[in-house]
């Protein structure tokens, strides 16, 4: 039997019109695309959507805390308007204006490597003996809501894990779609990929999405204004440039598969990157995609599991694991945090090295940010129709910290957050105020989240 299959624009069952979730569909292939004017008629105005139709939650989590004070900015106005980040948090210099830091947010029920990892999004404490995280993550109940009305409900991306903690399973979730069942995460760009634009059963898998959907992209520039035309245009270049970016790292994998051989027996998984940085940004240019076509309006990215043991050889002058640089107190190298095999001259060096690894992972998440900040979306950019949540479940790492947590909250919220603020609490305020927040403007209908019926509502402004 002929398994070809003729390519189609998909439209909605009663109009005319193009769809908000139209695809370009081929045989092997499903390819989102980012919202056109020519999507809906004319007369379906601004005023007849929901206020919170526009908004992407995103959830950023790293893993062993922060080194005491170098987390909060260096100026802030009497108004709160942060003047100057400090020179840890320098990366993220020119995005001030878009970030909110909040000073006294923490985990009341939860804290720590593996607790404070699984109930980062729950509010609930962990229980290790029934794997109960208690309760379903924030992301998880939110596509309860939204999530049918996109391709993907959520999207969960985590970096593969390094060192001892990596299969641990508190430490490497933070996703739950209920009280005892994490959901899976993908580590593989390809499987990322895949998932948002390939058909498995329809086979193909060695093709270019963009090879197969090309003949229907033309029809569907005909269709469109000038405008979309171009955007249609800049969206399939950023697919073919991942595109590349993935064959280039499975062929890396494979070509240092074969000139390790036969000193390393395991076989890497295939198309993770070799360089870190690459494959962090490679991850992060699939969240990107996956917001602007439509794919989904729902992601956590787990920058590395909850204890990570990770060598950062590559951020100059740093030594060490970074879960032994967290313990920045501890200086000589015997301690059971340690590697066994490197020892730091001071408390100062140490410390300065645990915190610019902290400053590397600043970096890449300014990549994200301005990424976000050059696609436009309905009328605004991707950062401003988004509410990205970025931090850890612990504070100062040395202390194994509960309170003041490191968090940024990034983006306009699809106009319900007020950013470019240093948001200071007097009190210790719940994660779950602001889980509640997040909940309330993607239209949940939940009056109480975690042990919390407040929403963080000073993000408003």
């Amino acid at each position: 039997m002929n398994t070809w299959k003729t390519t189609r624009l998909l439209h909605t069952e009663n109009s005319d019109a193009l769809s908000r979730r139209t695809l370009l569909r081929a045989m092997g292939a499903a390819l989102s695309l980012p919202f056109l004017e020519s999507f809906a008629p004319r007369a379906a105005n601004a005023a007849n959507r929901k206020t919170d139709s526009k908004l992407k939650l995103a959830y950023l989590y790293f893993p062993n805390g922060v080194a005491e004070g170098t987390w909060q900015p260096e100026e802030v106005a009497q108004d709160g308007r942060i003047l100057k980040l400090n020179k840890w948090m320098s990366p993220l210099e020119s995005l001030k204006e878009d970030l909110i830091i909040p000073k006294n947010v923490w985990t009341p029920r939860g804290n720590g490597h593996g607790a404070g990892t699984a109930t980062w999004l729950t509010g609930g404490r962990y229980d290790g003996k029934r794997i109960d995280a208690g309760g379903i993550s924030v992301d998880q109940l939110a596509a309860r809501h939204i999530g049918g009305e996109t391709p993907l409900p959520t999207l969960q991306l985590s970096l593969k894990g390094e060192g001892y903690f990596s299969n641990n399973l508190p430490r490497n979730t933070i996703s739950w779609t209920k009280t005892g069942t994490p959901t899976s995460r993908e580590t593989s760009p390809r499987m990322v990929y895949d998932r948002m634009f390939r058909r498995a059963d329809e086979g193909m898998a060695d093709r270019s999405v963009l090879d197969l959907v090309s003949q229907e992209a033309r029809r569907l520039k005909r269709r469109v204004n000038a405008h979309d035309r171009r955007k249609v245009d800049e969206y399939l270049e950023s697919v073919r440039a991942v595109e590349k970016r993935i064959e280039f790292a499975e062929r890396q994998a494979r070509k240092a598969d074969a000139e390790a051989f036969p000193y390393a027996i395991r076989r890497p998984q295939l198309g993770i990157p070799t360089d870190h940085g690459e494959y962090m940004r490679t991850m992060m240019d699939l969240m990107v995609m996956a917001f602007w076509s439509g794919a989904t309006r729902i992601c956590t990215f787990m920058l590395d599991h909850g204890q990570s043991n990770r060598y950062f050889k590559f951020v100059d002058g740093v030594q060490g694991t970074w879960h032994a640089l967290s313990h920045y107190k501890d200086i000589s190298g015997k301690t059971e945090d340690d590697d066994g095999k490197t020892s730091w001259a001071s408390r100062a060096s140490k410390r300065d090295m645990y915190s610019a690894v902290n400053k590397w992972h600043h970096e890449q998440v300014a990549y994200l940010l301005n990424r976000m900040k050059q696609v436009e979306d309905d009328g605004a950019s991707l950062l401003d129709n988004a509410m990205i949540v970025y931090g850890s479940s612990l504070s100062d790492g040395h202390e194994h910290g509960e309170e003041d947590l490191p968090l940024i909250i990034a983006g306009g919220g699809a106009g319900a957050i007020k950013p470019g603020r240093a948001l200071q609490y007097e009190d210790n305020t719940s994660m779950s105020n602001l889980h509640l927040f997040a909940l309330h403007h993607l239209g949940t209908p939940v009056e109480k989240f975690g042990e919390s019926t407040e929403m963080m509502t000073e993000l408003k402004g």
